[in-house]
């Protein structure tokens, strides 16, 4: 019985990655994966907090919280809810002092208030709209920014992300489909 429940296990993940058209090996299994974290703890690998290194948006106001918002992405494709809550706080008083910032201030509040990362994620993709509208239509100054996309997202609905680098790094899935996705635009 054991070998028939792995058997169909590894064939979900196989159908899973072949779905999205996932052509990377699949990612490491969480070490972590099992035990037992406190409440608002994350699962996966440390968040990094590294700058938008690179990318300079023309508007500075908005330049300062899209670094919030990198920070976010970075926390939800880990898993790590507490992380996520800090970065939107940051959103939502940074979006503040942005022009017509009422909005992108309310879904981050949303955002942040979610007892559940899975409950984040959902909330993450309008947010991640309200973002990509503003960079484009602020440019960039220097650096490049693409706006990726997941098909699988949102219970196949399909779901949107801006990320600093090509690769694919799902913020809506985290380590159960890390790289499932595509780069459907990029903003110079």
């Amino acid at each position: 019985m054991r070998t028939i429940t792995n058997f169909v296990i590894t064939l979900a993940a196989v159908t899973l990655f072949a779905a999205c058209g996932n052509t990377q090996k699949p990612a490491e299994t969480d070490p972590h994966a099992g035990h037992n974290h406190a409440p608002g703890e994350g699962h996966g690998a440390p968040v990094e907090k590294v700058v938008a290194s690179g990318v300079i948006i023309k508007d500075d106001k908005l330049n300062a919280v899209y670094q919030h918002y990198v920070h976010l992405t970075k926390a939800l494709v880990a898993g790590d809810m507490a992380e996520a809550k800090v970065a939107v706080n940051a959103i939502e008083l940074g979006s503040k002092a942005l022009n017509n910032g009422a909005t992108l201030t309310a879904l981050a509040a949303k955002i942040g208030a979610a007892t559940d990362i899975d409950v984040q994620r959902t909330l993450f993709s309008d947010l991640s709209n309200d973002f990509i509208q503003r960079v484009k239509t602020a440019g960039l100054s220097s650096g490049e920014v693409y706006v990726e996309y997941c098909p699988m997202a949102l219970n196949d609905k399909g779901a949107s992300w801006l990320s600093n680098e090509k690769d694919i790094k799902n913020p809506y899935f985290g380590d159960s489909m890390l790289t499932c996705g595509e780069v459907k635009e990029t903003i110079k």
